[in-house]
């Protein structure tokens, strides 16, 4: 990571694991026509195969056209949800190849100083990321670059052939923490925070069935439900927190995009932290909406948006 710029599965028994929409062959199919195919060519299938995947993904369609016309500045065409699509296909597309060893690196966006300040150092963290951009490869690249362990909390699902590949060619340093119960998610993150030194512990922070422990904030005109169960760990363990997103650079990079540290303090009432902690989100939310609102395609949520609250 270039910071100079300004397994035990949870799943309950008897229950088939989640899966990625597409054939269990496509991830193969793809890294097979990238190493054979040329760019001029490939790309053009890639579009084509993403409008036939559109065409058969009714409820993503329309999951896909529900949050652009909250994004856009205009009501959004079948042309924007293709462009939806295909953003999240060429982030796919960029994740095997990272699998296949092409050099990719992230920089840290201006304003991301105490990001980078943490990713030098030792201490433990918690880490809130979304389903955006290139967030998710930033998050296997973490290890990789500054040797530091990551514990990827993660539902394990099927079909998620770009996630085993990252995971055994960066398996060093990254670990997964399968949490299919969310009910089990503490227990095995006291794990993983007491069994390693200056490790990073990333989860998401964008979908609200990810976690019991859900708040409203302000995000696209209203007020959302997202999950909040990041800040009560960081009370319990007495562990910093740091929100981030990446999204495509320059050509072979990312950029990461970060909150300030959220830093617990030692003997400060509970009620007083959680509003901090709530403020903190909230900041974070407020920027992650200009980014989404200057780059509205690279939301990779194609579930319902987060649901309204009422006042």
């Amino acid at each position: 990571m270039d910071v100079t710029a300004s397994p035990s599965p949870l799943a309950p028994a008897g229950h088939a694991p989640r899966r990625n929409p597409g054939p269990s062959w496509g991830y193969h199919f793809l890294r097979f026509c990238d190493r054979v195919l040329p760019e001029f060519i490939f790309r053009p299938f890639r579009a084509f195969g993403t409008a036939v995947a559109m065409v058969n993904m009714p409820a993503q369609r329309r999951h896909s056209r529900a949050y652009l016309a909250t994004v856009l500045p205009h009501p959004p065409t079948l042309r924007d949800v293709f462009r939806h699509f295909l953003a999240f296909e060429e982030t796919l597309m960029l994740k095997l190849r990272v699998a296949n060893g092409r050099a990719h690196r992230g920089v840290c966006a201006p304003g991301t100083q105490d990001f980078a300040t943490w990713l030098c150092g030792d201490e433990v963290a918690l880490l809130g990321t979304f389903h955006v951009g290139d967030s998710d490869l930033l998050g296997f690249l973490l290890g990789g670059y500054q040797r530091r362990k990551v514990y990827l909390v993660r539902l394990r699902v099927a079909n998620s052939h770009d996630t085993e590949k990252l995971g055994a060619l960066f398996g060093e340093w990254v670990r997964f923490v399968w949490v299919n119960e969310p009910a089990q998610m503490i227990f095995a993150l006291k794990d993983a925070i007491a069994n390693t030194e200056g490790a990073a512990v990333a989860m998401q922070c964008d979908r609200a069935d990810y976690s019991s422990r859900g708040e409203a904030f302000e995000f696209l005109g209203a007020r959302r439900l997202f999950p909040f169960t990041i800040y009560h760990l960081a009370l319990i363990f007495g562990k910093p927190v740091l929100l981030s997103v990446g999204v495509p650079g320059a050509p072979g990079e990312s950029t990461l995009h970060a909150s300030p540290l959220f830093r617990p303090i030692p003997g400060e009432p509970r009620a007083a932290a959680l509003a901090r902690a709530r403020k903190h989100f909230q900041n974070f939310l407020r920027d992650l909406e200009k980014l989404l609102r200057a780059q509205p395609y690279l939301w990779f949520n194609f579930i319902p948006l987060n649901p309204p609250v009422s006042p």
